[in-house]
């Protein structure tokens, strides 16, 4: 199965299953967001989908947002977890094991940016999950972290689903 195609598929059955769309979207998140998880889970796509869907149908917004504001918060905290009790073993895991090169890239980046870092990071692919992993080993203090976790996690819920929510009925006025 493509991504399309599972895009696709997760879109409909939100569309024939409107009340489970924000618990979906909490998975799609957190997966998203989760160390180990990420690199298995193109859920971005299908994120930006949901917004689309949710402009398009009138679904409301702020619960959704909500329901990915919390799954990306609770997914870093959880890869900030592990990074924290593991260190550097969870890195020879699967599929960490198969991207040999992420965690010295988020690793660089963190050191580079540290709280701002896990900030921005999450705004770019794979770096999503592994600069909180980092962020763990290298024993970053909570509240700093969680600062940023949390703050992150409300822009990028809202730059994720927003585009696709609100730039359907502003789409659909201008066509009028």
């Amino acid at each position: 199965m493509t991504i399309h195609e599972m895009a696709e598929a997760v879109l409909v059955f939100i569309k024939a299953n409107e009340a489970l769309a924000a618990p979906i979207v909490f998975v799609l998140a957190f997966g998203e967001s989760m160390a180990l998880i990420a690199l298995l889970l193109p859920a971005t796509v299908i994120l930006w989908g949901v917004g689309a869907l949710i402009g398009a149908s009138g679904l409301s917004f702020w619960p959704i947002w909500l329901a990915a504001v919390l799954g990306a918060a609770l997914g870093d905290w959880l890869s900030y977890w592990l990074g924290y009790h593991f260190h550097e073993p969870i890195s020879r895991m699967w599929p960490l094991s198969r991207h040999p090169q992420l965690i010295p890239k988020a690793h660089t980046f963190f050191e580079k940016w540290g709280a701002l870092g896990v900030f921005i990071g999450r705004f770019f692919g794979p770096l999503r999950a592994a600069v909180p992993l980092v962020a763990g080993a290298v024993q970053m203090p909570q509240v700093p972290f969680q600062i940023a976790n949390w703050t992150s996690a409300l822009v990028w819920g809202f730059t994720t689903l927003g585009p696709g929510a609100f730039g359907i009925g502003w789409l659909g006025k201008l066509g009028q």
